[in-house]
């Protein structure tokens, strides 16, 4: 069947994500602030605030177990907008390029509610897709089938007809099992060349 449906995740594939971009500045020791990342603001906590939960509720659990680091845990809040350096540019050009092509293109991500407005307000590319589906909003997310799903019936997508592009093998995985066609985002390049492949025009 030929692709009719469109969808992009966000963080490393349209926008950069990278929290050692402004904690290199306030942990500057590499080991310590692997420690940080590893055993405070851990991936897993950050994955809740993707899911739904407030940052209020996210900084306050922390703090309880690790008051010393106070400073450091409110930092991850503050200085998100540093984390997000910079746009892609060659897949970003690829999106608003199907888009202005007329192809039907949407976005699901991982992202807190709070961060992705304030994303789409410094990279106005966001605005342009259809529509989106943030897991914050949602109280789902990636690999989870049902965002997926959630997507799909939001947005009207056929998911034999629907492409995910995603940079976490895992997502992708997810959409397959959704019935989703999905491929793992590498570089502008290698998309193009997998879209094309598909029969999508570029």
């Amino acid at each position: 069947m030929s692709i009719d449906h469109i969808v992009f995740d966000i963080g490393k594939v349209l926008i950069h994500y990278d929290p050692n971009i402004p904690f290199s500045r306030l942990i500057p020791d590499e080991a310590e602030r692997k420690w940080f990342f590893d055993n405070v603001c851990t991936h897993d906590w950050n994955v809740e605030q993707d899911r739904g939960r407030t940052w209020a509720d996210a900084e306050a659990l922390l703090i309880e177990a690790h008051p010393t680091r106070e400073e450091h845990i409110r930092a991850f809040r503050k200085h998100w907008h540093e984390m997000v350096s910079h746009p892609y540019d060659g897949s970003v050009a690829i999106m608003e390029g199907l888009i202005a092509d007329g192809q039907d293109v949407t976005m699901l991500t991982n992202f807190a509610s709070d961060t992705f407005r304030e994303a789409q307000v410094r990279f106005p590319f966001l605005t342009k897709p259809r529509g989106v589906t943030v897991s914050g909003d949602v109280g789902l997310i990636k690999p989870d089938i049902a965002i997926y799903e959630t997507h799909a019936n939001s947005f009207g997508l056929k998911p034999e007809a629907t492409i995910f592009i995603d940079d976490s093998a895992p997502n992708v995985e997810g959409a397959k099992a959704a019935g989703w066609d999905a491929v793992l985002f590498t570089g502008a390049d290698q998309l193009r060349a997998d879209l094309i492949a598909r029969g999508v025009r570029v």
